[in-house]
């Protein structure tokens, strides 16, 4: 599809006039329907476009998801064992400016810092919850808190080597962190992913905006892999560590094992010895593993430290690891900064352990542990968003604005009975950003999940994987809960 054809046609396939933006900053539009100055190129362009132009566009996206095999897995009832769809991708990207972006990403380098300061912190001195008014138990008493962690200080104090930061703009236009992911953060292969789709759908505006690459991503997380080592071998061996093939992320496990050139194995491939080092099985014999890069949860990466009946890990990994026989990143027990009520903190954490303000806001947060908090979001239930601390997912989220009588009353008395495990955020006011939808183009919310390296250096991607609600009103972009997704594109000018 030629841009010259396109630019031919004159019609009314994105109407200015009906395109709602207001009490949400649009993130194409202004309040006076006028475009941005860095969308007016690509708005002038699509407010050119016949139905049918849009219409072949989605076509041609859609085919390009599935002749690529992107794909993802949702668990349901009727399918035990998950069932594939194609990835979903929206052909309109978004877009923002690199002066904008260049203060997140430093916002970013510095939470991500701060955090891993955290979790060392919390495993040997335990300085900032002495230091701080954070509850003790609120760390101690978690799930997510591995007493065999305790006295562990990794090589570049690299707890979450891989982060992956949800970020929200709300109506002032500014992004606000939504949550830190620690543990095994999943989505980075669709953002890559989403570029190789639309520089085949979309080839001649990437010309003409000057986009900034993003395939940098799976060299950068090599090089952090291999800065984990223990070992002095400018090539030590890393494995990518999966659940198998129907874990919902396979896609992405498979996706970046072959981009950066490593073995995917599961838990039966690998062995301890006694000399405590970790051997992947081969036809030639055994090779000795230097690095894991694992995407499985803690509790399940060895059965004599966690989960007794879990066949997913390797028996006697955890005590490998604490003899530095092996490095394995994310590392366990990083989950307790991955806590929703542990985040209202990371503003302390920074002020406490680099000395500096913190360049990126939270939202702000009420933990249910206090009385007086309980109280205000009892009488103002539908001015907030309650949250499960330790789901993931959009899972379990109750947005008190459209909860009926009957959802309040059940989560007030869950609040009560377990305060601990939850938390209350004002309802915020997702941008928008106009999306292609049964033919018509409309706002659309958006968040962003940049991904932050942290090894010998520190790495932000170019962006991030923009996830999108495709139902109209909708804040859930998950993904698993009909959420889809946007290139993001970060230009010059």
């Amino acid at each position: 599809m030629n841009w010259h054809e396109y630019c031919i046609d004159i019609c009314v396939a994105i109407s200015i006039n009906d395109y709602q933006t207001s009490p949400f900053f649009d993130e194409y539009l202004n309040s006076a329907k006028s475009f941005r100055p860095h969308t007016k190129k690509i708005g002038k362009y699509l407010t050119s476009l016949k139905n049918k132009d849009l219409n072949e566009i989605n076509n041609a996206t859609e085919s390009a998801i599935k002749s690529m095999g992107i794909s993802f897995r949702v668990y349901s009832e009727e399918f035990i064992e998950g069932q594939d769809r194609s990835w979903p991708l929206d052909f309109i990207p978004r877009i923002i400016r690199k002066k904008e972006w260049d203060k997140v990403e430093k916002g970013l380098k510095q939470r991500v810092k701060a955090l891993n300061l955290f979790i060392e912190d919390c495993y040997n001195e335990q300085k900032f919850m002495k230091d701080s008014d954070m509850e003790e138990s609120l760390i101690l008493d978690s799930p997510a808190f591995k007493e065999y962690c305790i006295g562990m200080k990794l090589k570049h104090n690299s707890w979450a080597g891989i982060c992956g930061s949800d970020l929200i703009k709300d109506k002032d236009g500014i992004f606000y962190v939504l949550e830190d992911n620690l543990r095994v953060p999943s989505g980075v292969s669709y953002m890559l992913e989403n570029r190789t789709v639309m520089k085949r759908v979309f080839p001649e505006l990437f010309q003409h905006y000057g986009v900034m690459p993003v395939s940098a991503y799976p060299d950068r997380l090599y090089e952090m892999l291999v800065s984990m080592s223990h070992t002095r071998s400018k090539q030590p061996e890393i494995v990518l560590l999966t659940p198998g093939i129907y874990n919902s992320a396979y896609f992405e496990h498979s996706y970046l094992a072959k981009q950066m050139g490593i073995d995917i194995v599961q838990g039966e491939d690998l062995v301890v010895l006694k000399d405590k080092c970790v051997y992947k099985k081969t036809i030639e014999g055994l090779i000795r593993v230097d690095v894991i890069y694992r995407r499985i949860d803690d509790d399940f990466l060895d059965p004599s430290a966690g989960n007794k009946d879990s066949m997913l890990g390797v028996e006697g990994l955890i005590d490998s690891w604490r003899n530095k026989k092996v490095s394995i990143i994310n590392a366990p027990g990083c989950g307790i900064a991955d806590d929703k009520a542990v985040y209202a903190y990371v503003p302390d954490m920074i002020r406490y352990f680099l000395k500096e303000e913190p360049l990126l806001n939270n939202l702000p947060t009420l933990l249910m542990t206090n009385k007086e908090n309980q109280s205000i979001v009892s009488k103002k239930f539908k001015e907030f968003v309650i949250k499960p601390v330790a789901e993931s997912g959009g899972y379990g989220i109750v947005i008190g604005k459209s909860a009926s009588t009957e959802v309040k009353e059940k989560t007030i008395k869950q609040i009560k009975k377990d305060p601990r495990n939850f938390i209350a955020q004002p309802l915020a006011l997702l941008s928008t950003s106009p999306t292609y939808d049964k033919g018509l183009v409309e706002p659309r919310h958006l968040d962003l999940r940049p991904f932050i390296l942290s090894g010998a250096s520190t790495y932000v991607t170019v962006g991030g994987l923009t996830r999108v609600a495709l139902k109209k009103g909708s804040t859930v972009v998950n993904s698993s809960q009909g959420g889809g997704s946007k290139d993001t594109w970060i230009v010059e000018k």
